[in-house]
């Protein structure tokens, strides 16, 4: 009976991972929705490229820039989470568009790839500050320079971290 129990309940726990495919669906719709604020935002800009100077031409593509990034942020978030915590993806195992990254990246690569995405976006979104300083308080300003080394600051750490555990396991 006591294994029955202990075997029924690693199933039911083992099978919970399937809970986090809806929020994988939803990942899949906000990347949707990234595209289509692009498409928006070109849209909304085409009228007015021609009367843009360099500096609105360069605030809008780091804008777009931005969205890219984290759209990519979002796609790899998609792939390497519902590959390392939910099951393969089989389907992609034949396709010559396959990203090469796609199934090697482990929880660890992926926590490093997230804090240096939020580092560049964070680094893109200062530029654009920086770029347009009339329409940004000191005070904003000192905040996104914070946030900015506070992100620089958490990546290193964990990467210190992850060299340090990498370096004990092959103790």
């Amino acid at each position: 009976m006591r294994d029955f129990l202990e075997n029924s309940l690693e199933k039911l726990i083992f099978a919970s991972r399937w809970l986090l495919a809806p929020i994988y669906v939803v990942l899949c719709l906000s990347l949707f929705f990234i595209t289509v604020k692009v498409v928006q935002e070109t849209i909304n800009f085409l009228p007015l490229m021609l009367a843009q100077d360099v500096k609105g031409m360069m605030l809008f593509v780091l804008h777009i820039v931005d969205l890219v990034l984290v759209g990519n942020l979002v796609l790899m978030i998609i792939f390497a989470g519902y590959e390392n915590f939910v099951s393969k993806m089989h389907v992609a195992d034949e396709s010559e568009d396959k990203p090469s990254w796609m199934g090697t990246v482990d929880f660890s690569e992926l926590k490093l790839k997230l804090v240096a995405s939020i580092v560049t976006i964070s680094g893109i979104n200062l530029l654009a500050a920086f770029m347009d300083l009339s329409q940004v308080s000191d005070r904003e300003i000192f905040w996104m320079v914070a946030v900015h080394v506070v992100f620089i600051l958490s990546g290193v750490l964990l990467a210190l971290m992850d060299l340090v555990t990498s370096k004990s396991k092959s103790i």
